[in-house]
């Protein structure tokens, strides 16, 4: 979990000095908004991120060893447009992360 965390908190340092962007609470866990919407957060030792199911970046998020469509009730009932990527590829996240930023911004 210390890497997972310790990675998480460089993305939201580095994201969170962009105009707008905010560290909040999301289903409990730590997350990123853009205003009002939320588009990324560390879910115990992973990350998820908004990036749209029709996008090209959420089919390449996909193809990562281990991603899944997140589903944050572990009750199959899955955000279609959220992606969940394992500590294993944390080196992907802050590119993840600027992606899902840059979906945000073009949905304000």
């Amino acid at each position: 979990m210390a890497i997972a965390a310790e990675r998480y908190e460089q993305i939201a340092e580095e994201l969170s000095s962009k105009q707008g962007v905010k560290r909040a609470k999301m289903f409990g866990m730590p997350g990123l908004k853009l205003r009002k919407t939320a588009f990324a957060g560390l879910f115990g030792t992973d990350m998820v991120f908004k990036l749209g199911q029709d996008t090209e970046e959420f089919k390449k998020a996909m193809k990562l060893e281990g991603a899944q469509v997140w589903d944050p009730s572990g009750r199959d009932r899955p955000f279609k447009d959220w992606v969940r990527i394992p500590s294993t590829n944390a080196a992907q996240w802050s590119m993840l992360a600027d992606y899902a930023l840059q979906k945000a911004l073009d949905e304000q």
